[in-house]
């Protein structure tokens, strides 16, 4: 059986870094590439703290598809990069496994009807950690009976979006069963301004930046005389992995986009 060849688009992140010792270590996959803003025409194993393996790197992403065969992208980079590197790699006919946020529906759109024009899967996941995934579906089915919610998620402060992809994802997934509703006094004045946090039908989200944290997001319903909270904590980034895993097994069975990891746990 062949290995599936992966190319790793932001090999020094934190989560990259890690996806790259995923590829190193699983028997079925290979590196075959990586992309890096710098170190252009590198081996990763020259590289320090990198896995000692062959794989050439790119700063030019064309340039890297172009000169190498590989079957999925593994993208851990910012949105507006993200994209650019999904709708490439759809081109190259090379399958995105994307854990970059902050794509907008018109991008999402787009990369979907590319996708399904070239007949390739995409995979984009605001969290790849099994549990957090499992804690959105479970704040979704929560949400029937308690529509009174606050989402507060906690990330490290080196992190550049709030409110997270997870957060996001919650709320919107959230809003699929709940009607919009005001929550608290309906005189209520924030007497600083965002105190409340953000509002996305009348749901709260408050976003939390400091050192020491990884990904921690806890989801609040209160009722009547009582309170329920669903939470998830990632203490590293290895908590992240096996979701990466799936995702790269399952891009190749698919010939669309596919948002969110839990649609891929039936």
């Amino acid at each position: 059986m062949s290995k599936t060849r992966i190319i790793v688009a932001g090999p020094r992140g934190r989560m990259g870094l890690e996806a790259v010792k995923l590829v190193a270590n699983e028997e079925d996959f290979e590196l075959v590439a990586a992309i890096d803003r710098k170190y252009d025409g590198y081996i990763v194993k020259d590289i320090d703290g990198m896995p000692s393996l062959d794989a050439p790197v790119y700063t030019d992403v064309e340039a890297c598809f172009e000169a190498v065969e590989a079957d999925v992208l593994i993208d851990l980079t910012i949105p507006e990069v993200g994209y650019k590197h999904s709708r490439l790699a759809l081109e190259y006919g090379i399958r995105p496994v994307v854990g970059t946020t902050g794509f907008t529906k018109d991008q999402l759109n787009e990369l979907q009807q590319l996708a399904e024009g070239k007949g390739l899967g995409i995979i984009i996941a605001p969290n790849f950690a099994v549990g957090a995934v499992l804690m959105m579906q479970f704040a979704k089915m929560a949400a029937k009976y308690f529509p009174d919610v606050e989402i507060i998620e906690r990330h490290h402060d080196q992190k550049l979006d709030a409110p997270s992809g997870t957060a996001a994802k919650t709320a919107e997934l959230i809003q699929e069963v709940r009607h919009e509703k005001k929550q608290g006094h309906e005189n209520e004045t924030e007497t600083i301004e965002g105190a409340r946090g953000a509002d996305v039908d009348g749901m709260r989200i408050h976003s939390v930046r400091l050192p020491g944290l990884v990904a921690h997001q806890e989801v609040m319903f209160g009722a009547s005389g009582q309170t329920l909270t669903i939470k998830h904590d990632s203490y590293n980034r290895e908590s992240f992995m096996s979701g990466v895993k799936l995702c790269v097994d399952e891009v190749q069975k698919i010939d669309t986009l596919v948002y969110g990891l839990e649609n891929l746990l039936q």
